[in-house]
C-alpha cells in the first residue's frame, strides 16, 4: 500500500515537473500500471526509460535489479525530473 502510494505520488510529481506546470494535477486514475511481462517487453526500447525509484537502502539490499534501469532518488525529484524529455515513456519502478 505504501509503495503504491509512493509510486502514485512520484508519477504525479514527475508528470507535473515535466509538463512545467503545477496547475493540472495528475489523478491516480491517470497512472497506468503494467505487468512484469509488459515491462519485460519494453526493455531495450529507446523510447522507454525505466526509473528505479526505490529507497536507496532497499535498492542497495536488492540482489536483482531491472536491466537497463536508471536509479533515481525519490526524495530528490526536482534534481532529476528535467533530465527526461516529454517525448519518451517513463516507467517508475519501486519494489
Amino acid at each position: 500500500m505504501i509503495k503504491s502510494r509512493l509510486l502514485t505520488f512520484l508519477t504525479m510529481a514527475l508528470s507535473m515537473a515535466m509538463v512545467g506546470t503545477h496547475t493540472i494535477p495528475t489523478l491516480a486514475a491517470d497512472v497506468t500500471k503494467i505487468s512484469k511481462g509488459e515491462l519485460n517487453s519494453m526493455l531495450g526500447n529507446p523510447d522507454v526509460i525505466i526509473l528505479d525509484v526505490d529507497r536507496e537502502r532497499s535498492w542497495k539490499a536488492r540482489d536483482r535489479k531491472i536491466r537497463g534501469a536508471f536509479r533515481e532518488n525519490p526524495k530528490d525529484i526536482k534534481s532529476w525530473a528535467g533530465r527526461y524529455t516529454k517525448d519518451i515513456t517513463l516507467v517508475l519502478y519501486c519494489e
